[in-house]
């Protein structure tokens, strides 16, 4: 038996409303294809949509990518949180919700569930949020959400008269 790291599917929402948002969601991309041990195998479209939250702000730009890691959850994590700060983004904690340059969310990780106070996967927001279950069912519609069910069933259940996909 080999000690080499198996190759892990892991989905990462992608989400920005500052800083010219298509171009930030677009270099998240190019950003996610070259990190160390991790390969962009899928990416949805781009998708517009309004922000949660109660803070009054400009509209998001979405999309999902499936990528391939040898990196453990909490390396990916950190990873993505590295791209975050790399295009501007500076966590002070202050507001949930609020406008950012880059939002970067590990979705999924493989099969795997994680319930730890910074990391929880699957991400618990997936089953509402029409700007996560779109991009998904564009890219991989049977994939299993654990503990939810598969991405198509999911996404007959949200509204998305809110959702535009814009390329």
């Amino acid at each position: 038996m080999s000690d080499r790291p198996v190759w892990i599917p892991a989905c990462v929402g992608i989400g920005s409303n500052l800083g010219e948002p298509v171009r930030q969601v677009r270099a998240a991309l190019s950003a996610l294809a070259g990190l160390a041990d991790t390969r962009l195998v899928l990416q949805s479209s781009l998708y517009r949509n309004p922000p949660m939250g109660p803070v009054e702000q400009a509209d998001y730009v979405n999309a999902v990518a499936i990528v391939l890691t040898k990196l453990t959850p909490r390396r990916l994590l950190g990873e993505l949180q590295r791209l975050e700060w790399d295009q501007g983004r500076k966590r002070d904690g202050s507001q949930r919700w609020g406008p950012r340059e880059l939002d970067l969310d590990l979705l999924t990780y493989a099969w795997q569930c994680v319930d730890e106070e910074d990391l929880r996967i699957p991400h618990p927001g997936i089953p509402a949020r029409n700007f996560v279950l779109f991009p998904l069912l564009e890219i991989a519609p049977h994939l299993h959400i654990p503990a939810a069910g598969p991405v198509w069933k999911l996404a007959v259940e949200v509204d998305v008269s809110n959702l535009r996909r814009i390329g």
